[in-house]
């Protein structure tokens, strides 16, 4: 007679790829995990991959924080993690985030083997310090590689290439072969297949030329401001390159970018490693002046540029207070909106920043807003607002590489043709005991992957944090916010929207698994 045989372990693989060149590396890292399972008598009862997802954060990858999920749940089903190796786990900059990850599954009674390394993760004194030499060299790896990318980038930028971003309007890119020859031009969500391509900047149609040639004239030599020359190209019917309404804000990026005088600059901003992204000084910006064909000339756009700088020279606090009273004296009222269109103004924000809110910048000036009127004019910063947040989500994420399709009539994203996103505002509205709450509505007749909640603050004046609500949770059109909500939902809160975009980024280097 023989006994029954013994049950085999229950795992689950965890697999990750952080390009979408590694079309080869699943399979590889499968096959690794799968070769240990069958030695360790091991039965693989579930697979979690992220697909084209960088090791550096956590928050970006779905595929780990289900699997840590069912790890912790009473129903998890498995005792074991099988990770290719210690890479595959997370190259994060901090190597404490990849252990206390480690340590949430094991203190789930779950074990994480490294499949393909030599050493047993078991707990051992040498076995630990073995990981932390290994989790060290993962981040040095991606440090060293981020510097070796950038400086491969400023070398591009430095040759006259362009890299990444819309071309603007008045402009088109132009993919060139190695020898520089033009290979045509690329619609927007285009983008070169070949490696040894490039990609410039050349002027547009003329009739766009012209227009931009138009607009720096009105500017310099008509003394118009941005918002009059925007009136008069809406009302010529012009539309911007993305088939929208000229703003205010619209003309002045024409007027303020380099790219119209042939200049190419990156480094404005950076966002290394996923950290956050910031504004770089003037003396880091990695530049090649007359890289391309000019659309103006270079007395034009250094005169306009001297004519903006003396505009935006920081005003006093009793500058800001005398332009308010003037603005009050013609319009009769003010609001956000009011100050910011009005020209050789502070923006509402600088004002609400100087003087703590804008409600008390009004009352040095002699101003009580009436309740009911401030609702309306609520509504039209909101409106505003809203569309600012859209165009900025697509311009943020062009940036990065990823491509953004947007309809027209619902303002629904499809990022990178893998996922849809729908942006939406929810007002702060104040209750009797003086608490505050918000009602988030949510397009459930577009179903969207993703809703991104601009949660405002008391004032309605300004976005207060972001909720990234996936579509799962969402079993109704309708979700009330207090000002803490459980962790249930206050774990989709975001200080920023840098999540939002990491989702979308794209990677341009292979690393091989195997």
């Amino acid at each position: 007679m023989t006994g029954n045989p013994k049950p085999r372990r229950r795992a689950v693989a965890y697999v990750r790829m952080s390009t979408g060149l590694q079309q080869y590396s699943p399979e590889n890292q499968m096959a690794g995990i799968e070769r240990y399972a069958d030695e360790h008598d091991m039965e693989i009862v579930a697979t979690y991959s992220d697909e084209a997802r960088s090791g550096l954060r956590y928050e970006n990858r779905p595929g780990m924080q289900n699997m840590l999920a069912d790890a912790q749940s009473e129903e998890s089903g498995f005792d074991t993690i099988l990770v290719y190796d210690v890479t595959r786990w997370g190259r994060f900059q901090d190597q404490d985030e990849g252990a206390f990850l480690e340590y949430a599954c094991r203190n789930a009674s779950v074990q994480v083997q490294y499949c393909m390394e030599e050493f047993v993760n078991d707990g051992r004194p040498v076995s630990n310090i073995i990981k932390a030499v290994k989790r060290s060299m993962a981040a040095e790896y991606a440090r060293e590689l981020s510097n070796k990318v950038f400086a491969g980038q400023c070398r591009l930028i430095e040759l006259g290439f362009r890299q990444g971003g819309m071309a603007g309007y008045g402009l088109r890119r132009m993919r060139i072969d190695q020898n520089r020859e033009p290979q045509g031009i690329l619609d927007r969500g285009e983008y070169k297949s070949l490696q040894t391509d490039r990609v410039i900047l050349v002027p547009g149609p003329e009739k766009e030329v012209e227009t931009v040639r138009w607009m720096y004239r009105q500017f310099i030599e008509g003394g118009r401001l941005e918002g009059e020359i925007a009136a008069l190209l809406n009302e010529k019917g012009i539309k911007t390159d993305l088939g929208r309404p000229w703003t205010r804000g619209t003309v002045h990026q024409v007027l303020t970018n380099e790219k119209y005088v042939g200049n190419n600059v990156y480094n404005r901003h950076s966002y290394k490693l996923k950290d956050k992204h910031r504004n770089n000084p003037p003396e880091e910006w990695v530049r090649a002046d007359g890289a391309f064909e000019a659309v103006v000339d270079a007395p034009l756009f250094f005169t306009a540029q001297g004519m903006i700088r003396e505009r935006n020279r920081r005003f006093s606090n009793d500058e800001m207070i005398e332009r308010l009273r003037e603005l009050l004296k013609i319009k009769g009222f003010l609001s956000g909106i009011v100050i910011d269109e009005a020209d050789n103004m502070p923006s509402s924000g600088a004002y609400a920043s100087r003087f703590g809110s804008l409600v008390r910048a009004y009352s040095l000036v002699g101003f009580t807003p009436d309740r009911d009127y401030r609702y309306i004019e609520i509504n039209r910063t909101l409106r505003r607002i809203h569309a600012k947040a859209v165009t900025n989500a697509i311009t943020a994420i062009e940036e990065i590489g990823g491509a953004v399709a947007r309809d027209p009539a619902t303002d629904l994203l499809t990022v990178n043709g893998e996922f849809t996103a729908s942006i939406v505002v929810a007002r702060c509205r104040p209750t009797k005991t003086g608490s505050r709450r918000w009602n988030i509505r949510l397009d459930t007749g577009l179903a969207p992957d993703l809703t991104v909640a601009l949660r405002m603050d008391g004032a309605n004046e300004a976005v207060l944090d972001y909720y990234l609500l996936p579509l799962p949770i969402l079993d109704t059109n309708r979700i009330r916010l207090a000002e803490a909500n459980g962790q249930m939902l206050d774990a989709f809160r975001f200080e920023t929207l840098e999540h939002f975009f990491a989702m979308a980024e794209r990677a341009v280097i292979t690393e091989n698994a195997a």
